[in-house]
């Protein structure tokens, strides 16, 4: 009896709960684990460190130190042994806003800051999703009036004449606006049970993937309009328009076609129970559920579609990048092309990480991401 008392007692002490080890704390710690973990973490931790003193002190030398910031006369940075950051002062107007005309610029800072003020009050979510819309809405309405003028004594700007960072945050969301509900469509009409919507909507996602964005945006700006009836002409921009809309539809609708299938089958036979017809089953049920699946995919679309704008370029309009391009064949200051891409890179990364964090954070908000 005793030794079946000491082996109860045993057997109950070693069930009692533990406290969780205690975790190493302070800056040490946090290098540790970090990047001393392990031989090779702490090999490749060094060599990373040996990089960074090598090459961040003359960098730094370069692009701030002995860097010319602002200048009139090239004679200055050609005297300079760092970088010329006063071909960005000096060519900024050609490189945000391409052929805009010059006395008409502050429109296009308008329609800047309009589309950027409205995308931050969007990512903090001050507004209800229907405000939101009608917002959009409004805004892009006002972008177009701004851009076009022709009304309340605006000089009329015809959309060749757009270009820069305007031209190519209205071509971005314009993409995504009208590309994701045309892959919601695409999506949806792959998965039909009616063959020929299928057999068209697998048609055309297939062929649009299966070309290149070049490809299918000379096909917009030269041989579309051989298709027209005669006397009727679709403007270049809105040519270039559609065509970056259903490329980035086409991938966005196998982004939500997976979606689809991750949905069990039991979601839609409980909405076909209590009678609801197929559009309230998909937008009640089926697509609130898909988009949260897709989001860190769709995100990823969303960005490339961003980056994608600079291909616009090819077939003449002056996005941020061939402005840029176009502002430095001065020859007075084409040998700083370095310091001019630099901040068209600094441009793009800044717009590309607000939008990838804003995706993080509304990951975590609706519980995609632990």
């Amino acid at each position: 009896m005793a030794s079946q008392q000491c082996v109860s007692r045993a057997v109950v002490k070693s069930t009692q709960r533990r406290s969780p080890p205690t975790r190493e704390q302070g800056l040490a710690a946090w290098f540790r684990r970090n990047f001393f973990r392990n031989w090779f973490n702490g090999a490749m931790s060094l060599l990373a460190l040996w990089v960074l003193f090598v090459t961040l002190p003359r960098l730094i030398r370069w692009a701030f130190i002995d860097a010319v910031w602002f200048t009139t006369n090239s004679e200055d940075c050609k005297a300079a042994a760092g970088a010329c950051w006063a071909v960005i002062s000096e060519k900024y107007s050609v490189m945000l806003f391409g052929t805009f005309p010059y006395e008409e610029q502050w429109r296009a800072i308008a329609a800047i800051v309009i589309i950027i003020g409205l995308a931050v009050i969007s990512a903090f979510r001050i507004l209800s999703a229907r405000a939101l819309i009608v917002s959009w809405v409004a805004a892009m309405g006002m972008v177009f009036l701004l851009m076009l003028g022709g009304v309340f004594g605006l000089a009329p700007v015809p959309t060749h004449r757009w270009g820069g960072l305007p031209l190519t945050l209205i071509m971005f969301v314009g993409t995504v606006v009208g590309g994701i509900p045309a892959g919601v469509l695409l999506a949806l009409g792959r998965r039909s049970q009616m063959p020929a919507i299928k057999a068209l909507c697998v048609g055309f996602i297939e062929i649009v993937r299966g070309l290149p964005l070049v490809t299918i945006l000379f096909m917009a700006s030269l041989m579309f309009p051989l298709f027209l009836p005669e006397g009727i002409t679709i403007d270049k921009f809105m040519r270039a328009q559609i065509a970056m809309m259903l490329f980035f539809a086409a991938y966005a609708a196998e982004v939500i076609r997976g979606g689809l299938q991750a949905i069990g089958r039991g979601q839609y036979e409980a909405a076909d129970t209590i009678g609801l017809t197929y559009w309230q089953k998909m937008l009640r049920i089926i697509l609130p559920q898909t988009g949260r699946i897709v989001l860190p995919s769709m995100m990823n679309e969303i960005i490339r579609a961003f980056k994608n704008t600079t291909f616009v370029g090819i077939i003449g309009l002056f996005d941020v990048l061939r402005a840029t391009s176009t502002a430095i064949q001065d020859p007075v200051w084409v040998r700083y092309s370095i310091e001019a891409y630099l901040f068209v890179f600094l441009l793009y990364f800044i717009m590309c990480f607000a939008m990838s964090k804003y995706s993080e954070g509304l990951e975590y908000r609706l519980k995609v991401r632990r």
